[in-house]
């Protein structure tokens, strides 16, 4: 038996025991224990002798290693050695730095005898912006409004889908414009974004940088030919398991494709009708023919994570979401079960919606539900819809969170209070605080400090043209007295910090965020005591600027510009921060997350209540704008010569809604409750394809009953 004591089917027991060499390629749905298997299959290997070094765990996104992580850390392990857990750009990475001494010259890089530099999603937004901005004065991109940040973001997309899907980034444009059939000048902007993308990997051949792209593409096209690299890999790991299959990029199926012959051992998991991270170049399409290159087949059925109602509804809608001809009342597994009947409120206003969600909430946190079985999901989570709901829920005493992944630092109010602190107790930046930002900061770093004392203090003690601050003590008793003492005692501390911090040589700026928090924002009577959002945004602050200066920190050195100087800079311009694990790991024990509807499918984990704000939105299945790059047109998949109509959009639409209702409805496993306004976060009046589809499949259950 498997390590665990955990209950098992006897076809999951089946798949786990199967013979140390067996190769065997795993579906089903959501919710059917197939990680569980995953799971339990490393734990018999370790158990059966495999050395953990031997086994290589490959997953499309490291937040869905959780699960191994938890397993392989548990005292009752056994012991013998530790297991590799990686992505395909973790793999490329950790190959090109063992074998770089043998590649640089033929991939053609300019410094061969120098190390690489590997580039964060971050830093590499930062060189593009540096290659970049000169470009926009000369009048690139005119012809489109758009934000700078996702600008940069989006041209380095398309190098990364051309790594991912293997084909030359010197087709980028190509490829776009055969498939573009709306206004001509459009070509104009995708040949913009070629050019930029020929200057960006130009720089980066020539410093040694490799950003993800990069990577992918010298792991690739220079060392896995290479003869030593199969004998190493070989060598090195003989048991693969590879989890969440269809949310894996191409390259990876053409890694796996060569590499299973050679291995002892194999399992595939594969999660049908899913492929979620298809904006990122995800081809479940191609990765499950994969399935052919295992001597063993298996499929689970039994779904441990949503009741048959639940999954009856899912069902309902799912099937009114296909075209007609492809409607099947078989899909509806359990025959046996009613349909759920999900609570729907419809109300007028959005604020009222939100009204009822909290409402219903805080009765099933009164009938015993915990908080952490609960989930709001939205289409998009934004600032004032997370802002209603928390304060909301907060009133009631019902702990939540967020989790926001593509989120910009420069967004968080914490970055903003930490940045604004930096820039005060750094005068040599020129970076001069206005009074608005500095009341801000003060509000998010004294406890208790209100918007109106808060703009009395910074407009008495704050000298806007130097950039520097008096003592509370000089300020006239009376107004003492209205800010408070206490609250100026506060100030004083802070005050006092920074200045001893300006008498001394300054700090990195990663050490400055550390002392700071540590020796005053977290403390008591300050805005991070006890404030666990504030303390993870700050952790990942530090560890954005410890990375940007390890890539940049040199050649900011050689032309004596500050390195937190240049920081600043960059964060204001809205580089999007990198995927941080500790935000996916760090989370209350029990409290209501809210979250966007892909983010919490990315946890893969179910609860016992979901409730769907809006559903009458568009945003539930329409792509956001991105006018230089096309997840779908950059793909393997895409006739080159066929281009890319208002059809394709709409089916593109309704297969991914397909699968998101889907991808939900096998993570719930009690109810799911609806959330309708006739005017949306914005004022608009809509009624988009979800809305529609449940409408439509309530019709049809309600007719046969």
């Amino acid at each position: 038996m498997p390590p665990n004591s955990i209950h098992l089917t006897p076809e999951q027991l089946a798949i786990i025991e199967s013979p140390l060499d067996a190769k065997i390629f795993l579906e089903g749905h959501a919710g059917t224990g197939k990680t569980t298997v995953g799971v339990e299959r490393v734990l018999y290997l370790l158990e059966s002798g495999i050395p953990g070094n031997e086994i290589l765990l490959l997953v499309p996104q490291r937040t869905l290693a959780t699960p191994y992580y938890e397993a392989l850390r548990s005292p009752s392990t056994t012991a013998g050695g530790a297991v590799t857990v990686l992505t395909i750009g973790g793999l490329a990475k950790r190959m090109v730095e063992l074998f770089w001494p043998l590649i640089p010259t033929e991939a053609g890089f300019a410094n061969p005898d120098r190390p690489p530099t590997f580039l964060t999603l971050e830093t590499a937004q930062y060189y593009m912006a540096h290659l970049v901005r000169p470009l926009l004065d000369q009048g690139y991109f005119e012809s489109i409004t758009i934000e700078r940040n996702r600008l940069y973001s989006q041209i380095i997309d398309n190098l990364n889908k051309a790594a991912v899907v293997g084909f030359p980034h010197t087709e980028i444009s190509q490829r776009l414009k055969s498939a573009w059939a709306g206004d001509p000048g459009q070509a104009h902007v995708y040949e913009d974004a070629q050019h930029c993308a020929h200057l960006f990997r130009d720089f980066c051949l020539e410093h040694n940088l490799l950003d993800f792209s990069l990577q992918l593409e010298v792991f690739f096209n220079h060392i896995w030919p290479a003869p030593i690299c199969h004998e190493y890999l070989q060598e090195s790991y003989r048991h693969l398991i590879v989890d969440n299959l269809e949310e894996d990029v191409p390259v990876t199926f053409d890694l796996l494709r060569e590499c299973l012959p050679e291995l002892e051992s194999g399992l595939l998991i594969f999660d049908l009708e899913a492929g979620y991270r298809r904006f990122m170049g995800a081809d479940p399409q191609t990765t499950y023919n994969l399935k052919n290159r295992c001597g063993q087949q298996a499929t689970l059925f039994e779904s441990f994570s949503a009741s048959g109602e639940v999954q009856n509804f899912g069902y309902a809608i799912a099937q009114a979401l296909l075209p007609e001809e492809e409607r099947s009342s078989e899909d509806i597994n359990n025959s046996s079960f009613p349909i759920h009947h999900s609570p729907l409120d419809s109300t007028r206003y959005y604020p009222q919606m939100l009204d009822w969600i909290v409402e219903q909430i805080a009765l099933l946190v009164e009938d015993g539900v915990p908080p952490g079985e609960i989930v709001v999901l939205s289409s998009y989570l934004s600032d004032a819809l997370r802002f209603s709901l928390t304060e909301r829920l907060e009133e009631l005493k019902i702990p939540a969170y967020s989790h926001r992944p593509s989120r910009s630092l420069r967004e968080e109010p914490a970055t903003q209070a930490l940045l604004t602190l930096a820039a005060l107790a750094h005068p040599q930046w020129g970076l001069i605080p206005s009074k608005f930002d500095l009341a801000y900061a003060f509000i998010q770093s004294i406890a208790d400090l209100d918007l109106v004392r808060a703009q009395l203090l910074t407009d008495i003690v704050y000298q806007e043209r130097s950039g520097s601050l008096s003592p509370f003590d000089q300020i006239k008793p009376e107004t003492q007295e209205r800010i408070t003492f206490k609250l100026g005692g506060r100030y004083e501390a802070m005050h006092a910090w920074l200045e001893a911090y300006t008498q001394a040589p300054p700090d990195q700026l990663d050490h400055f965020f550390s002392r700071i928090f540590g020796e005053v924002l977290s403390q008591p009577g300050f805005g991070f005591h006890a404030d666990y959002d504030a303390g993870e945004v700050t952790a990942n602050l530090i560890e954005s600027v410890r990375k940007f200066r390890w890539a940049v920190g040199d050649s900011l050195d050689a032309e004596s510009i500050p390195l937190g100087q240049e920081y600043l800079r960059m964060v204001d311009d809205g580089v999007i921060a990198a995927q941080y694990i500790f935000s996916w790991q760090t989370q209350p024990e029990d409290a209501v997350f809210l979250a966007p509807a892909y983010t919490f499918l990315m946890r893969n984990r179910p609860v016992e209540y979901q409730f769907w704000l809006d559903i009458g939105s568009r945003g539930w299945y329409e792509r956001i704008r991105q006018p230089l790059t096309h997840p779908y047109v950059l793909s393997r998949r895409w006739d080159l010569n066929r281009p890319w109509t208002d059809s394709d959009e709409y089916d593109a639409s309704r297969d991914s809604l397909y699968r998101l209702v889907l991808g939900l409805i096998r993570r719930c496993r009690s109810g799911i409750y609806l959330g309708l306004s006739e005017l949306g976060e914005q004022g608009y009046e809509h009624k988009g394809l979800l809305i529609r589809a449940i409408d439509r499949a309530l019709r049809s259950v309600n007719s046969e009953q």
